[in-house]
């Protein structure tokens, strides 16, 4: 459940991420996908580490707003990375 948690709000901070800054906007469907990438990856990193017992999984509100922290920073993350990457091989 805590995966799922962190895939959904991977796909919103990434699209959220893409309709903030503009330089990194690659589309709501690749902002979206991008975001659940991330959101994946930060959800389960930070699961793993422990983040201090925020995202450290469980289904207490804690535990939810850990997972939906992670995975939508997550998802900005890789979205900005991708926009840059991205941008740079425009140029």
């Amino acid at each position: 459940m805590e995966l799922i948690i962190g895939l959904l709000s991977g796909a919103l901070g990434g699209t959220a991420a893409g309709k903030l800054i503009s330089k990194i906007d690659q589309g709501t469907l690749i902002n979206a996908v991008a975001g659940i990438v991330g959101g994946g990856i930060g959800s389960t990193l930070l699961g793993a580490v422990g983040a201090g017992g925020l995202a450290g999984g469980g289904m207490d509100i804690a535990g939810i707003i850990g997972q939906v922290v992670s995975g939508g920073v997550g998802g900005g993350v890789v979205l900005a990375v991708i926009g840059l990457i991205r941008n740079a091989i425009d140029k």
